[in-house]
């Protein structure tokens, strides 16, 4: 069952990570995707810290389709974060 739109949490500059939440029913499963994710995603790289949340935004649900996916394709132990890296993100088709 494909997990639903959450709540966004914001930046986090210890772990370099923009975290947001999304819905399995009621309950709330805790994500995030990694700074170097999100850059491969937009097409960038360096973006600031203080523009991550555009970012995120912008790439929402495209972000959010990557986590879905990640939890459908297998057992998730509860409670666990969902943590989108560069090796998640699907390459491009030339």
């Amino acid at each position: 069952m494909p997990l639903t739109r959450g709540r966004i949490g914001g930046y986090d500059s210890e772990r370099l990570a923009f975290g947001f939440t999304m819905m399995n029913g009621d309950q709330e499963i805790e994500c995030q995707i990694s700074d170097a994710a999100l850059d491969e995603l937009a097409g960038t790289r360096g973006t600031a810290s203080m523009a991550r949340q555009a970012q995120f935004v912008a790439l929402r649900d495209a972000v959010e389709q990557i986590a879905s996916d990640l939890y459908d394709s297998g057992p998730m132990v509860r409670g666990a974060t969902i943590r989108i890296f560069t090796k998640h993100i699907p390459k491009e088709q030339s």
